[in-house]
């Protein structure tokens, strides 16, 4: 892969926002149907450019024109932000208090230095393919929870390009939720508080939610491998003593005799998870209180983390899907659920890497078509490249909305006798 070079961003993104970045999905995912009228020309995005200028409070009157606008000024980063009762490109027209969020996708941001106190082999902004474990299972325990336990559809889950994932609902009623309601839903989502000075940050008591259970499912797939082989949680005295203090005291000294005898980490996991499931079998049949702390541990260490910040409020920007990283330049691209597990954010491609293979590529021995579109020639052109799997991922979930889009309006037809 070409090694990315942050000061050749200048001579790269035109060629990006020209050849590769996929307008016109992008224009149909934010237009939504053109439902509401005047959806998307009420939307803010926000731009940064060359030497961090910052732009808020753009708005355009159709995808084309953002497009036009995109080619024109190239920015180094794209975010996207509510869409508002006013133009945003007009606020300060606007008498002071009018303009406001009226909704938005209800966003998660996941970031990987959130988990600095429980990994091991990497911090700040450092990431592995060890700890990009905790993204995996972060994905896997929130998209179940919100099909399964909050009954949203269409969730578009992206890579940020640098140390995180990011994740858009895009369902017409959770586009207008409340930041009460969104507040609640983080709630819901939330088993790991309290900041750097609380030690012991999950907390379980009976009767255990269904949630918490289905979670402690999904840790325990990776556990092993993640926690106790990776990154070796119980491999020294000195990481297991950060283990035990989240275990109660009656049980936390006959474990702390008993571990140095065990060769490495997974048997002495083996030794405290075996304890923890005795005293909940006896806790069962009345004697003594059931212990679940090979639950919290296991949370605790491997639990999402989310920042409530970003999804509560309404106007919260976020960085768009398909915005170039401009510390790595790898792009923010949409994640394919059915692989979630195979993906490895070290091969998502680098804007040099994708101009490097546009270069290989060539015309193909093709003479350009004078009168071939503009649309047109891109599809070609991302298509020989690394970025062509991601732009179907999106292009997949642009055309199951909208495909929802139009069974709901048969529906709704139909029970008013519309035929």
């Amino acid at each position: 892969m070409a090694r990315f070079e942050p000061a050749a961003l200048p001579e790269l993104l035109p060629v990006f926002y020209r050849r590769l970045f996929p307008h016109g999905a992008y224009g149909r995912w934010l237009g939504y149907g053109g439902v509401v009228k005047n959806y998307f020309q009420l939307r803010e995005f926000s731009f940064t450019l060359r030497d961090d200028v910052y732009l808020r409070f753009q708005s355009f009157g159709s995808p084309q024109e953002l497009e036009r606008e995109l080619q024109r000024i190239n920015p180094y980063k794209i975010d996207i932000g509510a869409v508002y009762s006013h133009r945003p490109n007009q606020h300060n027209t606007v008498h002071l208090g009018a303009f406001q969020p009226q909704e938005k996708e209800l966003v998660f941001d996941i970031d990987m230095t959130d988990y600095d106190d429980v990994r091991m082999c990497c911090s700040s902004a450092e990431i592995c393919s060890k700890c990009w474990t905790l993204m995996t299972i972060a994905v896997h325990i929130i998209d179940r929870a919100l099909v399964e336990d909050l009954g949203v559809r269409h969730r578009l889950w992206v890579y940020s390009g640098r140390r995180g994932v990011h994740c858009w609902v895009c369902d017409d009623a959770v586009r207008k939720w409340s930041p009460v309601l969104r507040a609640a839903a983080v709630e819901y989502l939330t088993l790991v508080k309290g900041g750097a000075e609380t030690v012991k940050k999950v907390n379980l008591s009976e009767p255990i939610h269904p949630f918490i259970r289905r979670s402690v499912s999904v840790v325990e797939k990776y556990f092993e491998a993640y926690a106790l082989v990776g990154q070796d949680i119980l491999g020294s005295p000195e990481s297991w003593d950060k283990v035990l203090a989240l275990v109660p005291e009656e049980h936390r000294e006959p474990l702390q005799v008993e571990f140095p005898k065990k060769r490495d980490s997974v048997q002495r996991w083996e030794l405290l998870k075996g304890r923890m499931e005795r005293v909940r079998r006896a806790a069962g049949t009345g004697k003594g209180l059931p212990c679940y702390a090979d639950w919290e541990i296991m949370l605790q260490y491997c639990f999402p983390r989310l920042d409530i910040n970003v999804s509560k409020g309404v106007g919260h920007l976020l960085k768009s899907p398909f915005s170039v990283h401009p510390k790595t330049g790898r792009i923010s691209v949409p994640l394919d659920l059915q692989r979630l597990d195979q993906f490895d954010p070290f091969t998502v491609p680098t804007i040099s890497s994708l101009c490097q293979e546009l270069d290989a590529a060539g015309d193909d021995g093709e003479q350009e078509d004078g009168g071939e579109t503009e649309p047109k020639r891109r599809a070609r052109d991302y298509k020989k490249t690394s970025l062509a799997p991601y732009v179907r991922v999106f292009e997949q979930f642009v055309e199951e909305m909208e495909h929802a889009r139009r069974g709901e309006r048969l529906r709704r037809s139909d029970l008013q006798g519309d035929f």
